[in-house]
């Protein structure tokens, strides 16, 4: 398949090779970007049925992450937005505790984000959006943890790889949530796009991290992503009960069994998380 021009007649086969990879941990050796014929639009057609494969197996989508929430990365690779792919039920998890035991199947090589996750209350396009717009059709707000797996060689992948092989999500977990009120929603503005997030590995700071590097604010991060899911499939919008995973904070750091992360915010009133890898 690697030397054969790809059409949409080659998404099926495509489709379950992903698929295959993503539920027994095997390493893809040739990247679908590498294939003749392989874009962006073959990728969300593949993200699709993938979709519809999961659905037939039991695993509801929950929600969507969010890649390259950088618009440096943007000139660098010759997108026009960021770019997205489901998470599902099995995946995603929650601790209201704010310290959680986490296991991931298969695992290849692993690294680990926080990011800041909205579960939407409502349906939302995302066009010409502002921050207040998002919280306003934002239920509650979490601060998270997203295991990502690459089962490409070296971490080497392009856009549409990331689309096509679930976005590398292996798992969500999200911590303590706060419900967006009417009355929080100019503070949390403010506070989005200045707030910065400590990232410990075993108590000792590894990185520092702040809001301004998902899109200038997770907020806006998640405004682009409707705006950009809205002109892609106008007809499967951003919808109400989604969780959205809305690009991480820092860069993202390689982690294994044993490992022991936590991490918390100064500028904004969310729970610290911590997480242990089993």
């Amino acid at each position: 398949m690697s030397q054969e021009s790809l059409t949409l007649s080659n998404v099926e086969s495509l489709a379950h090779e992903l698929l295959s990879a993503y539920e027994t941990g095997q390493m893809i050796a040739v990247p679908p970007s590498a294939r003749t014929g392989f874009d962006l639009n073959l990728a969300y057609e593949v993200e699709a049925r993938l979709k519809q494969l999961r659905d037939g197996a039991a695993h509801r989508a929950v929600g969507r992450k969010v890649g390259y929430a950088n618009k440096a990365m943007w000139r660098v690779l010759k997108l026009d937005t960021l770019v997205w792919a489901h998470m599902y039920d099995d995946t995603v998890h929650y601790s209201d505790s704010n310290s959680a035991t986490l296991t991931v199947a298969h695992p290849r090589s692993l690294k680990i984000e926080p990011e800041i996750i909205f579960g939407m209350k409502q349906q939302f396009a995302g066009e010409n959006s502002d921050a207040a717009s998002v919280l306003a059709s934002t239920d509650w707000l979490a601060l998270g943890f997203e295991i990502i797996d690459c089962p490409f060689p070296e971490w080497k992948f392009q856009p549409s790889d990331f689309v096509a092989s679930f976005g590398l999500h292996a798992a969500l977990l999200i911590g303590e949530r706060i419900q967006v009120r009417p009355d929080l929603i100019a503070t949390l503005v403010d506070e989005l796009a200045r707030f910065k997030v400590h990232m410990m590995k075993t108590a000792e700071l590894v990185e520092e991290g702040t809001g301004k590097n998902s899109l200038k604010s997770p907020a806006l991060c998640v405004a682009e992503l409707g705006a950009a899911i809205a002109r892609r499939f106008p007809s499967h919008p951003l919808s109400a009960g989604e969780i959205v995973s809305s690009g991480t904070l820092t860069s993202g750091h390689l982690t294994s069994k044993g490992d022991v992360w936590t991490a918390d915010c100064e500028g904004i009133s969310l729970p610290s998380l911590t997480v242990r890898l089993t």
